[in-house]
């Protein structure tokens, strides 16, 4: 009887050891989880979906998730680079991590600037006892409420990681699946890569809240291709059609301001911005 508990025992021990070594390989060094991110910028065109795949990066407790081309950007920067420029402040996913420090940011990038908008909102979450494997991995099912949404995750302990795509975190492991009950936003892990370096070249970024991400929203709307400042630093702005002849600028800002009200279906749905 002596013999099988302490065969016991030393199985119990060796399990314990064997996780602890791969967490903290896992933690030590950089990996990479790739997701494959779907969503409607308009819920009234069920077809109309965006598809792109995006990064989260996580080492040491730290992590930014964003697409390809925010990362090349970002070394870009790091290299005295002009990294990307955006126009627009809507339907940007760039968000980083510190779970140590329980701290969310999104990083929001408008006419050359980064914005820092911390994410407060707490996700309160309810683990069921539903469980199914998906791609290789064991996974169970929890729910929240983020943003004015119900959200559907599927984690998996087997990657020992309290993380997951865009602000989602704080399960007992990484979230391999999660999307909104009206299936306009989801995330899918697709793939896993090890090694590299995580690298923040955001970290100029002018802090902002809610309202002023409004109304830097509203500036865009009202001012799409930022015509009154060109015109201030002393540039012509001119717009021309498929036959080369020269569009009124109203006429241009008129299509972008329809497309922003076309594609008016944000992640966050209760910061929703209602144009005029």
């Amino acid at each position: 009887m002596l013999p099988e508990i302490l065969n016991k025992h030393s199985s119990q021990m060796k399990f314990i050891i064997f996780f602890l070594g791969i967490s903290t390989f896992c933690f030590s060094q950089k990996i990479s989880f790739i997701y494959e991110t779907k969503y409607k910028l308009n819920s009234e065109k069920p077809d109309d979906v965006f598809s792109e795949n995006m990064i989260l990066d996580i080492k040491n407790n730290t992590s930014i998730f964003r697409d390809s081309q925010d990362k090349k950007s970002d070394s870009i920067k790091l290299n005295n680079g002009n990294g990307r420029y955006k126009m627009g402040v809507e339907n940007q996913f760039y968000v980083k991590k510190n779970l140590s420090q329980k701290k969310i940011e999104k990083v929001i990038t408008y006419l050359g600037t980064d914005y820092l908008l911390p994410i407060d909102e707490i996700l309160n979450w309810k683990i069921t006892s539903e469980q199914k494997i998906i791609g290789k991995y064991k996974s169970q099912k929890a729910e929240t409420n983020y943003g004015g949404r119900n959200w559907i995750a599927w984690f998996t302990t087997e990657l020992p990681f309290a993380d997951g795509p865009y602000i989602f975190n704080g399960l007992p492991g990484l979230i391999v699946s999660i999307q909104d009950s009206n299936n306009e936003y989801s995330f899918n892990l697709i793939e896993v890569k090890k090694g590299g370096n995580i690298f923040d070249a955001r970290t100029k970024a002018i802090k902002i809240d809610w309202k002023k991400y409004e109304t830097l929203a509203k500036s865009h709307f009202n001012d799409p291709y930022d015509v009154n400042a060109k015109l201030l630093m002393g540039k012509t702005v001119t717009f021309t059609d498929p036959k080369g002849n020269i569009m009124d600028i109203s006429i241009k800002n008129k299509e972008m301001q329809n497309d922003i009200l076309q594609e008016n279906n944000p992640i966050e749905l209760n910061h929703k911005i209602k144009y005029k």
